[in-house]
């Protein structure tokens, strides 16, 4: 089926006194009279920022160095790095949350992943969060990296934001990130970022703590007097943590879960730990390791086990539900589970990210997995991925069901049965929606880390699970993404249903953002799939779906010849729906061309036959070419008629496309009569419809016509 266009709309109806202001999509301000502007809310998406030890140097460098560039009126660009674990990321929060009440266009944070399993994080992908937290509506988001960089720059310009980017890989990896006017930007890496210069960035390489507030970060760990007691035996403790914020805080968490342990016990234990390292797997630093190695061993057996399963986790993120599933084999229950995940929290193993979400310090999640390389015997590891799998697979087909409860899928694993609580209900599409957009990460890495394993129909079937996220919320990118990845295991592992699913799912993707030719072979592939499979309701679904990308590609006629084929075949072989929509491509090809009886008669059938397969918004854009039909055709106020009773149903479901059509039309019937100010209103809405969802030719339509009242008036 097509692809819906949504977005916003406003209206206005009755008697209107005063001044009015009428708009769609608005990047920027608003300005009215001498009104204040009216922004939409700021994003405030910063961790918790977590106590400070001494860096009063560090927090002096950051806070002269922005006051000139305030001076100046520059952008503030600052890199902070450091070993892994000397605390960068807690240095940036503790100083950018203090910015709030000065940079009140909000905050932004992106962990860039350098150091991930799964690979660093596409700038792509992060200027679309990035965006969307600014305000602009999915469909508005552009494709490509530098329309959305341009764009992120004029939002920022007007409105300074701070901006956190963790754990980046390069100059080039953070460059497009950089926002525009005022802003407040920090960037944590391993390496010292040298090639910002060229931005104006100032360097801070972030040195260990000295001994004595290595100590005075201890004592705020154990929370007694041990350090005060014995600052010898302290002071050899921390020296052992080489000064490593990260470090001193697992030892110091283990010592205050043991308060009858002395800190010299713990200094012997530590010291045994650093001698038996010869080499260090993480990063060559044998503090952090050995800290580590000594936190584990004193882990209760199930606590030490889900860490280390939890280091099989190829997303960044994990939940009480997750925990769950890991354990079920052993019979935990959910409480338990998260019993054991506040064991871990409280030992600094793992971190709160709100929202009842934990992650791992990388350091930490690779210390997890060399754990359960060595101790996980290779078939559990395997089984320990293959329920993690199974547990996003059962929440995101309740989402889907959730969402789209008529959707045909392609079948499931077992695993997509399992009970597993949900944060949302099963007939909220808003909060599975959500739910949907907010593990998109998680889920893409489980996609892609399946595809090569004895379980790969994971991947399609995840890929297929998160299909109502994508036409509604417009993740481009990863739309691209799970379907390729989908697609990849479906052909590995021979399963041609599965594919013909991923072309046709994934061609609608690459169709709404504007690769024509791609989608038509990937349509075109899929039906040679299904045809050679027998599959004539699969075929002639294709053939709407090659109808829609030829007329994309301006080959009208050849599209309409496919579409009258799958209006006949569609029905004939148990859809009548999708034949309907069929008629209704057909009738927009012939309004466009001009053929206003041909084009009513094949909108009125398509109308009927939606509205009996209980399709109100087809039924609705069905109604919207009839009144235009009838408009081409000279019969006014019949038109008049059908595009009003349309805009109600659109209006209500944020049709944003559609709307403007109708508007358009019943522009053109004020027009007419005369009705200049009537008629500009609607245009000037429809245009910035048009422009919301980036149909540029119609925009550039409507503005003619408006130039056209101008010089009219």
């Amino acid at each position: 089926m097509p692809v819906d266009e949504r977005s916003v709309h406003n209206d206005i109806s009755g008697q209107v006194l005063g001044p009015t202001v009428q708009a769609g999509i608005i990047h920027g301000d608003v300005y009215i009279g001498n009104q204040e502007p009216v922004l939409p809310p700021a994003p405030w998406q910063l961790p918790p920022a977590v106590p400070l030890t001494d860096r009063a140097d560090e927090l002096l460098f950051l806070r002269r160095r922005r006051d000139r560039c305030v001076q100046r009126g520059h952008p503030f660009l600052a890199a902070i790095s450091g070993l892994g674990g000397v605390g960068k990321t807690a240095l940036a929060l503790g100083w950018l949350h203090t910015l709030r009440p000065s940079l009140p266009g909000g905050q932004l944070y992106a962990d860039l992943g350098a150091r991930s399993p799964s690979g660093p994080v596409d700038p792509a992908e992060t200027l679309s969060r990035f965006l969307r937290g600014l305000g602009v509506a999915p469909q508005q988001v552009p494709h490509t990296l530098a329309e959305r960089a341009a764009l992120y720059r004029s939002l920022t310009s007007r409105r300074p934001v701070a901006v956190l980017l963790d754990d980046a890989e390069s100059a080039a990896h953070v460059r497009p990130l950089l926002p525009g006017g005022g802003s407040v930007t920090l960037v944590t890496s391993r390496g010292r970022m040298t090639g910002l210069t060229l931005e104006g960035g100032h360097q801070l390489h972030l040195e260990p703590l000295a001994p004595e507030d290595a100590m005075e970060l201890l004592a705020d760990t154990l929370g007694d007097r041990r350090v005060a007691e014995c600052p010898d035996e302290a002071h050899d403790l921390v020296v052992l943590c080489a000064g490593l914020p990260l470090a001193v805080r697992v030892v110091g968490a283990r010592l205050a879960a043991r308060p009858r342990r002395s800190i010299a016990m713990m200094v012997g234990a530590l010291s045994e730990e650093r001698g038996r390292l010869d080499a260090l797997a993480i990063d060559g630093d044998h503090s952090v390791r050995a800290a580590l190695d000594l936190s584990y061993r004193g882990l209760p057996a199930e606590a030490a086990r889900l860490y280390r399963l939890l280091g099989t986790h190829p997303g960044r993120h994990f939940d009480d539900g997750l925990a769950t599933a890991l354990l079920a084999p052993a019979g935990v229950t959910a409480g338990a589970a998260a019993d054991l995940l506040d064991a871990l929290h409280d030992t600094h193993l793992i971190t709160e990210t709100g929202e009842d979400r934990y992650r791992f310090h990388d350091l930490v999640r690779l210390h997890a997995l060399a754990r359960a390389e060595e101790e996980e015997p290779a078939a559990e590891r395997a089984a320990a991925l293959r329920r993690i799998a199974g547990h996003y697979l059962a929440l995101a087909t309740r989402a889907e069901h959730a969402v789209e409860p008529r959707r045909p899928t392609l079948e499931r694993d077992p695993a997509a049965r399992e009970a597993h609580s949900a944060p949302f209900g099963d007939g909220d599409a808003e909060a599975a929606l959500d739910w949907l957009e907010r593990e998109l990460p998680d889920l893409v890495a489980v996609i892609r880390s399946v595809r090569t394993t004895a379980f790969p129909w994971f991947s399609w079937q995840l890929a297929d699970a998160l299909w109502p996220l994508f036409p509604r919320r417009k993740h481009y990118d990863h739309w691209r993404t799970v379907h390729g990845e989908g697609l990849a295991a479906a052909r590995e592992h021979g399963d041609r249903a599965a594919q013909a699913r991923m072309l046709t799912s994934g061609g609608l993707g690459e169709l709404g953002c504007g690769a024509h030719d791609r989608a038509l072979e990937m349509f075109e592939s899929a039906a040679e799939i299904l045809a050679a499979d027998g599959d004539a309701l699969g075929h002639a679904r294709t053939l709407n779906y090659r109808g829609l990308a030829l007329q994309r590609r301006g080959e009208p006629e050849a599209a309409a010849v496919l579409f009258t084929r799958a209006a006949a075949e569609l029905p004939r072989h148990g859809d009548p729906r999708a034949g309907g929509l069929a008629r209704l491509n057909a009738a927009g090809i012939a309004l466009d061309a001009a053929r206003p009886e041909e084009a009513a008669a094949a909108a009125r059938a398509a109308r009927d036959v939606l509205r009996e397969a209980g399709d109100p918004y087809n039924a609705a854009r069905a109604t919207t070419l009839l009144g235009r039909a009838r408009l081409l055709a000279g019969a006014a106020e019949e038109a008049e008629d059908l595009l009003s009773e349309a805009l109600a149903v659109l209006r209500g479901v944020d049709a944003g496309y559609e709307v403007a059509r109708a508007l358009e039309a019943l522009a053109e019937i004020a027009r007419d009569r005369g009705a200049t100010p009537v008629a500009r209103a609607r245009y000037e809405e429809a245009l910035d419809l048009y422009v919301g969802v980036h149909r540029t030719e119609r925009a550039d339509a409507v503005r003619a016509r408006l130039d056209a009242l101008d010089t009219a008036g």
